[in-house]
């Protein structure tokens, strides 16, 4: 489906835009190195950015999502109470493993640029292959935790990136 025909059904506030656009930006990084385009930041409930990474998964381990490791790295340096307080912002809806690891971590809110129901579509658009675990909204997984998303104003680009991916390899 494309992104443009997925109604925006949330106000994001303008003082969370530079943090999704970072996310973008990863996202391009991502890409740039080989990688599949995803990038995410974990931000503290006073704004400040505290872990940002992007997808590392072209050297085989599929499972070096970004916010996989944000989970990993929280889990690490921050306390429960610091981890609820926190958001994560993404360039993508988390896949069923990211939001487990999220969940069981006990991270805040998530923010995502474009949803899972978007990457489908927009695979099945350009003739790649559907990943190999479902993609689920992040509420079947964990659904306690508040979400916010798609972002069509940022969808765009991120429909860019998987265009790119995919026109690479054609």
């Amino acid at each position: 489906m494309p992104y443009s025909s997925i109604p925006e059904t949330i106000v994001i506030a303008e003082s969370e835009m530079p943090y999704l656009k970072r996310c973008v930006e990863l996202a391009r990084e991502a890409l740039d190195a080989g990688d599949e385009p995803f990038g995410s930041v974990l931000v503290s409930a006073q704004g400040r950015i505290l872990f940002e990474d992007r997808n590392r998964v072209a050297g085989g381990d599929h499972t070096r999502h970004p916010e996989f490791e944000i989970a990993r790295w929280a889990a690490a340096h921050l306390s429960s109470a610091e981890r609820a307080a926190a958001t994560v912002y993404t360039s993508g809806e988390h896949c069923p493993m990211c939001a487990a690891a999220h969940g069981w971590v006990g991270l805040g809110r998530i923010v995502y640029v474009s949803s899972s129901r978007q990457l489908m579509g927009w695979l099945s658009e350009l003739g790649a292959p559907p990943p190999p675990v479902r993609a689920l909204p992040i509420q079947d997984i964990v659904p306690s935790v508040p979400v916010d998303g798609p972002v069509p104003r940022l969808a765009e680009e991120v429909h860019a990136l998987h265009r790119h991916r995919f026109s690479a390899r054609a």
